[in-house]
């Protein structure tokens, strides 16, 4: 949504397509151009088309942003699934590079450079209890970031990565629902400075902020939107 007020054509990938038509209509309601796709990031294929259906649409891929992420299943790592385990780092980091391949390749391509901003968490950098594989999937967005910056930026392809703090998002009420209320908002929103969660629009400010001319120098690096977070397990 953000994008699309800016005047950028948008194509939107995600493996529910009821949610991709809602949203693509409601770009289209507000004047802006929007496209959809049905992705499974951690298939190559899918991952393939989602890019080779950009540039089909719109001629050409400037942008990316490499939302795609789950949870998994909260439990200790002596209880944790070896398929649940499979699943988080399928979407949360094999997702990520399969996306970063082919749109370096289609930006490279293309010749005209491009910024790629992937979507990481505090939990790039902290560990909290029974999230073993979801931590362990964003620890590992951060180095497929610099690395891909660094082979990248000669070519005027930028890639940086977000990592936000708590978000009112869905996953963030899922996880509510397991840690409860009383102790979410007693506990772990008092260890944030500004004492809220965020708003997914300031998160896109930040996205927004990384593609932009603005941000002319900046890549390989991590912008850390959470409030101050200073959070103790």
């Amino acid at each position: 949504m953000a994008f699309a007020a800016k005047g950028t054509s948008v194509v939107l990938a995600a493996r529910r397509q009821e949610e991709l038509d809602s949203l693509v209509a409601e770009i289209e309601a507000g004047g802006g151009k929007a496209t959809a796709i049905q992705t499974d990031v951690s298939k190559a294929a899918d991952t393939e088309q989602m890019v080779a259906h950009a540039i089909a649409t719109f001629g050409r891929l400037d942008y990316a942003v490499n939302n795609a992420g789950i949870e998994g299943q909260i439990a200790n790592i002596v209880d944790l699934e070896e398929d649940e385990w499979d699943k988080v780092l399928d979407i949360n980091l094999k997702g990520n590079y399969l996306c970063l391949k082919y749109e370096a390749r289609a930006m490279l391509a293309g010749g005209h450079g491009g910024a790629i901003v992937n979507v990481g968490s505090v939990n790039s950098f902290l560990g909290f209890p029974s999230g073993a594989a979801y931590v362990t999937s964003k620890h590992g967005q951060v180095g497929l970031t610099t690395s891909a910056s660094a082979e990248l930026a000669p070519h005027g392809i930028r890639v940086n990565i977000v990592c936000p703090g708590f978000v009112d998002t869905p996953m963030h009420h899922r996880i509510r629902g397991i840690i409860g209320d009383e102790i979410f908002d007693n506990a772990m929103v008092p260890q944030v400075h500004v004492r809220r969660v965020s708003k997914p629009e300031e998160i896109a400010s930040a996205i927004l902020f990384l593609c932009s001319d603005e941000a002319s120098y900046i890549t390989g690096t991590t912008l850390t939107p959470d409030g101050g977070f200073a959070m103790t397990v």
